[in-house]
């Protein structure tokens, strides 16, 4: 079952609801994400990355994730 940008959205909205989040792609399987959250100022990429997801709550895991590829920067604000 494909997704849209906007569901891919407040699934990362649900847990990080200050956030500035971009979400591009429209094929419903492959999106590319931007995530700016003051909560990442003390992590490093790897930390900020399983943050996000697992916001999406398993909807990339196994064969038969929604959620096939996602290209995702994290950053904190500048």
């Amino acid at each position: 079952m494909a997704m849209q940008a906007q569901e891919v959205e407040e699934l990362i909205r649900a847990s990080f609801p200050n956030a500035k989040i971009t979400i591009e792609g429209d094929d419903g399987v492959h999106f590319s994400a931007m995530v700016v959250d003051e909560s990442f100022r003390d992590m490093n990429r790897v930390q900020q990355q399983r943050a996000v997801f697992a916001a999406l709550k398993g909807k990339m895991d196994g064969p038969n994730g929604e959620l096939h590829a996602l290209a995702l920067t994290t950053k904190a604000p500048e």
